[in-house]
């Protein structure tokens, strides 16, 4: 099979770096996107989003007339859909847009193309994305009726990327790939085979979507055990990173750091699809997706906590009169991504109830969210340690980790990532 051209839908922070590594092996890409402004920067050689080397590879590809984006689905050998795929209401997966995009292509669609789904997707999202397909399709024919026949080979196949590092491993890491026929296993095997230097290995849909909800799971519930950890030990008077430091020396244990919550596009979102399908059964799960999701008011109850004790020590104060720092907006450390962030979650809080000024520290963004605007001030490091009387670590950037202990003398601070204590 040959696949000569193909189209991404969905160029945000994975369809863009997938299409960019499509293109820089000589393939003809088509990115679709509903962001008319996304569009135009790519079309111009330039990218919308932050991503180390990114924007040469986009810039070369461009340029060399082998990437070009529309917000117009146009005919392709293989399509692969990145879009979101939130959550809605009481954690119900939101899978409008996965619709949205099979609507768009599927006027599109000849006889042997492959669809792939990338997105991370509840248990079944494949499958009721072919059916989508189907019924606006009806003279094609799909695995779900035709099996290995089939016109259109359909699979899944979820990213597993680190942001900062997503070119590097999109091209060395090992792919999951779960075709809904073993016929549509082998096209998306070949297709990937274009630029992965990992192993694909074959498995079936639905185990595929299963898979990447469970490493995410995985790594979700032994942060719990972490934030948990670090909830009892304040109670108890016991620094949880002593702790935690003398029981990773036994040699089967290796607890992970805590933190203020967790952040970013999976893990915090991912858990919520197993439990949607699954609320009997996956109660561990359940159990620690609450404990990070109250980790943040654990951590705003600690900051007016240092309010009050600034204010017992200056009784001439008044609320209004302490000023709070934040340091870090992003869900992790070094980059520029806020999505899901508890930092960014917590400043908007402490910005909300505190009547006091609120400093903000986030060295790698040029402007604050929009719904933080007017309610705090964006400053540099030695500005925020100069003016606040409570400082609030939230994510360990590098910079953070190099200001002298002396500089931070004077506030009381509230440090949720144990770089200061």
């Amino acid at each position: 099979m040959s696949f000569q051209t193909v189209s991404v839908v969905g160029l945000g922070y994975i369809g863009l770096p997938t299409a960019a590594v499509f293109a820089a092996r000589k393939k003809k890409v088509i990115g679709v996107d509903v962001n008319p402004r996304a569009v135009e920067t790519i079309n111009r050689g330039e990218i919308h989003i932050v991503e180390p080397d990114l924007d040469m590879v986009v810039h070369a590809a461009v340029t060399e007339g082998y990437l070009r984006a529309t917000t117009i689905a146009e005919a392709a050998d293989a399509f692969l859909i990145a879009v979101p795929t939130p959550f809605k209401g009481d954690h119900e997966p939101d899978l409008s847009y996965i619709e949205s995009a099979s609507k768009s292509i599927a006027p599109v669609l000849k006889i042997g193309d492959l669809v792939i789904l990338e997105s991370t997707s509840p248990v079944g999202a494949t499958e009721q994305m072919s059916a989508w397909l189907a019924e606006a399709r009806p003279d094609l024919s799909f695995p779900q009726t035709h099996g290995e026949e089939s016109d259109i080979r359909i699979a899944h196949c979820p990213e597993r990327v680190l942001p900062g590092h997503v070119l590097r491993e999109l091209i060395e890491n090992d792919r999951i790939i779960g075709g809904m026929t073993s016929k549509c296993s082998a096209a998306a095997v070949q297709l990937y085979k274009t630029f992965v230097e990992g192993e694909c290995i074959i498995t079936d849909a639905r185990t595929a979507e299963m898979c990447k909800l469970t490493e995410n799971s995985f790594r979700d519930v032994n942060i719990a055990f972490a934030n948990e950890l670090s909830i009892i030990c304040d109670k108890l008077g016991i620094s949880v990173w002593e702790l935690i430091r003398l029981a990773n020396h036994h040699p089967r244990v290796n607890i992970l750091q805590p933190g203020p919550g967790v952040g970013g596009h999976c893990i915090a979102v991912d858990p919520w699809f197993i439990v949607s399908k699954t609320p009997e059964q996956a109660r561990l799960i359940r159990t620690a997706r609450e404990i990070n999701d109250s980790k943040p008011q654990w951590v705003i109850d600690q900051v007016q906590q240092a309010i009050g004790k600034h204010l017992q020590a200056n009784p001439d104060k008044t609320a209004k009169g302490v000023t709070v720092a934040c340091f870090g907006l992003a869900f992790k450390p070094d980059i520029d991504d806020l999505r899901e962030s508890p930092s960014k979650a917590i400043t908007l809080k402490i910005a909300d109830i505190h009547p006091g000024k609120v400093l903000v520290v986030e060295p790698n963004i040029d402007q604050l969210p929009t719904n933080l605007e007017g309610k705090a001030t964006l400053c540099d490091i030695d500005n925020a340690l100069g003016r606040a009387d409570v400082i609030v670590l939230l994510v360990d950037h590098k910079q953070f980790k190099s200001i002298p202990h002396s500089s931070l003398a004077r506030a009381e601070r509230v440090d949720t990532r144990g770089i200061w204590n």
